[in-house]
């Protein structure tokens, strides 16, 4: 994995668990009951985004170093997944590189 792959691995998994983190713990104008003129009920009173932000960094590098390390490892595979064998034969992403690719006749 190259590091700009690493870099966008951890960035979709950052704002995967940030918008799962931040509806926690929220609240409310409602919940408060000090609804102010011209805002929706539902609108937060105390949002705690620098806690939350903090929260996810954390529960981000614990999956990107779990992600990354299967991905690095080679336990899963692009191949494990490719249930209609779309990628070709061969043990190769590509055919032209798998050891079941018909061998180029010298040039004349």
């Amino acid at each position: 994995m190259s590091i700009a792959s690493a870099i966008v691995l951890f960035m979709v998994i950052w704002f995967m668990t940030f918008l799962i983190v931040i509806p926690i713990r929220i609240e409310t104008q409602g919940d408060l009951n000090e609804i102010v003129p011209g805002t929706h009920a539902g609108s937060p009173e105390h949002h705690h985004l620098r806690k939350k932000a903090w929260i996810t960094t954390g529960v981000s590098f614990v999956l990107w170093i779990i992600i990354g390390g299967t991905i690095i490892s080679g336990v899963i595979s692009v191949r494990d997944i490719d249930l209609f064998e779309r990628m070709g034969p061969g043990g190769s992403m590509w055919y032209s590189e798998s050891s079941d690719a018909p061998s180029a006749a010298p040039a004349d």
